[in-house]
């Protein structure tokens, strides 16, 4: 990315924004996408939100000099043409607050295993869509909602055992769908940090992150759009 108002990724960031982009119109073209300096200095974090409530964010090479959302179909267009500038803004159109900065490493997992667990519910959707739950069918969006929301791993850390950690279903498909575990054979010795910013949890993987609210705040709070913070 380059300086100035109006500046927008270069075309030597496309093989970092550019796969970030595409995923994510793909989930939802009419997806937005916001940029924010990063606290790398010279890097960018780009932040977008998935269809099944988690937040994404992956950093790359280059600077915004201000914090802009755009369309994220109209930025990846920009990328393949080599056009530098920024596409309209649309801040109006960010909804949700981000978790705090600042977080703290709770344990890391293998990327393996994620990977596994989110291939695994993934399988589980499609036998019960075809066969039903216990022989009767089920909606295929209940069906997905609640694998979605099963928790999947439960970290207790060291320094607060009373506090376990619930890494649900949502997280890991945002992880490994947005790809950022990489290629199976990276995935397979890589690691990834679950991490915790007050009262968000994140999957900090190779390419990229996934946040979102403690299952115990979700199940407490309704979900509602929120001005931008």
């Amino acid at each position: 990315m380059s300086g100035g108002s109006a500046a927008g990724p270069e075309r030597g960031d496309t093989a970092d924004a550019g796969p970030f982009l595409a995923r994510l119109v793909r989930f939802d073209p009419a997806a937005v996408v916001r940029l924010r300096p990063s606290t790398d200095v010279g890097r960018t974090a780009l932040w977008a939100r998935l269809p099944w409530d988690v937040l994404v964010v992956r950093t790359v090479a280059g600077l915004v000099p201000t914090d802009v959302t755009v369309v994220a179909a109209e930025l990846l267009a920009r990328l393949a043409s080599a056009d530098t500038t920024l596409p309209p803004g649309r801040d109006e159109r960010w909804r949700w607050p981000l978790p705090p900065v600042a977080s703290r490493p709770v344990e890391v997992l293998p990327a393996a295993e994620l990977r596994r667990i989110a291939e695994a519910a993934a399988g589980t959707l499609r036998t019960a869509a075809t066969e039903g739950v216990r022989g009767r069918a089920v909606g295929q969006r209940v069906l997905r909602d609640a694998l979605l929301d099963h928790v999947a791993v439960t970290v207790t850390p060291d320094a607060d055992p009373t506090e376990p950690v619930e890494i649900t279903q949502r997280l890991v498909q945002g992880l490994v769908r947005m790809g950022f575990l990489g290629s199976v054979e990276a995935a397979g010795a890589g690691e990834v940090q679950v991490r915790v910013a007050g009262r968000w949890v994140g999957l900090v993987g190779p390419y990229g992150a996934a946040w979102s609210r403690k299952v115990s705040d979700l199940a407490i709070r309704p979900a509602r759009d929120q001005p931008k913070v």
